[in-house]
Formats: C-alpha cells, structure tokens, sequence
C-alpha cells in the first residue's frame, strides 16, 4: 500500500489539486474520474479557483446516486457546484431520468466508452467508506463480480437503494488511482486494508499505481 499522510484535510485537497493541475497540464487529452464525497469536494473547489485550460480534458463520475440530477445528494450535482459551473469542464455524468438504473448505466457506458478511447492518459479519484467500498462498490453486493470495463446499476441492500457505478475493470483501466481519505472514522479500514483484509477497495487495480492520500486522522491506526 503506497500512501502519503498529510496534517489536515485541506492540505491534503491542496496537493491532490496540484497532483491534478500538472497532469492537466503536461497530458495532450486527460480522462479523470471523479469521486463524490466532502474530502474530494475540496480538491474540486481548489481546482477550481485556479488558472488551468481544461480544453482537452472530460471528466466523469465514477459513481452516482439514483436520484434526480440537481438533488442535494446527487453526485452531479456536487460536482457541478464544486467545479463544473464555474470552470466549464466537460463533465460527463449518467442520466438519472431515464427509465430505470439498468438503462441508465447501459447509455452511460455507451457515452463513457467513447471518450476514454480518446483519452492519452487516464487519472481516477476515488473515496472509501468505513465499510471498505468505494465507488459503489459495495460489500455483498452484484458489481462486485461484474465483468467488462463498463457501468453498472448496483442495489445495496443496506441503503436500500439503487447506485450506478464503474466496474473494478473499468476503474483498472485507469493509469493512476487516487485515493482520498480523511477523518479518524476511516482509520480502521485503512489499517485493515494495509494489513491485507480483502474489502472492495483493495481491489481496486491501476495500470501504474495506486495511491492512497490520507490524512493524520485515517492514517491513525496504521
């Protein structure tokens, strides 16, 4: 497990934000996956009060609620807050309005696929929760064994909801995955994750690295 620890939270979005700009900005044409959640949320509003030329690069969501676009707990409509609206960014996102999860996911990759082809290199954030999932990718839950590099509708039955997500190898297709984790309730599964426990974030794969950014309160117990 390779991970950098960083005094508090908002340190940590500052250098994930200057991890992002320079790829941003030495890559011809980035694909980068955005994770939701309160400690990405800051990495976004860092990135978006910089002077960066976003032109050749679309960014995606690696998981999404099933609930309406601009809903309060919608990713999009965090990530369109944090960064999108004000940098104008291409941000592809599935479309929560269509029939059913099943259909949304299914067009999702169809416009997904697409542009990664384009893409000359590939960065995903992801976030985790105390339970070990990320994306959502939950424990017990179908996606877990869901082939292809694609996007799936996922029911967890302990939010009794439906959640749309990237597979594991879709996520693997990344060059490099970044994970962003802060606060001492994260700190148990971090530990359990560097001691080997087979939880969905450890399995999460990148065609160079994966790297976890933690802050002093997740990287605690390790």
């Amino acid at each position: 497990m390779e991970y950098t620890v960083f005094d508090e939270p908002a340190a940590l979005a500052h250098a994930t934000a200057d991890l992002l700009q320079h790829e941003v900005e030495a890559t011809g044409r980035i694909a980068l996956g955005l994770a939701g959640g309160a400690t990405p949320r800051a990495t976004y509003e860092s990135l978006e009060s910089r002077d960066i030329d976003w032109s050749t690069t679309a960014t995606w969501l690696t998981d999404e609620r099933w609930v309406a676009p601009m809903n309060a707990d919608a990713n999009r409509r965090m990530v369109w807050d944090a960064l999108v609206r004000t940098t104008g960014v291409q941000f592809l996102a599935p479309d929560t309005t269509l029939a059913s999860p099943e259909i949304a996911a299914s067009r999702f990759t169809e416009t997904l696929i697409s542009v990664l082809a384009t893409a000359t290199r590939r960065i995903t954030l992801l976030g985790i929760g105390a339970d070990g999932h990320t994306a959502s990718l939950f424990p017990g839950t179908t996606a877990l064994d869901t082939g292809g590099p694609r996007y799936v509708d996922n029911f967890v039955p302990s939010l009794d909801a439906w959640r749309l997500t990237a597979t594991f190898d879709l996520l693997s297709e990344s060059d490099i995955v970044y994970f962003l984790v802060a606060g001492t309730s994260k700190a148990a599964v971090v530990a359990s994750i560097a001691d080997g426990r087979d939880v969905p974030a450890a399995r999460v794969t990148a065609r160079e690295q994966v790297v976890w950014l933690l802050d002093r309160e997740a990287a605690s117990a390790l």
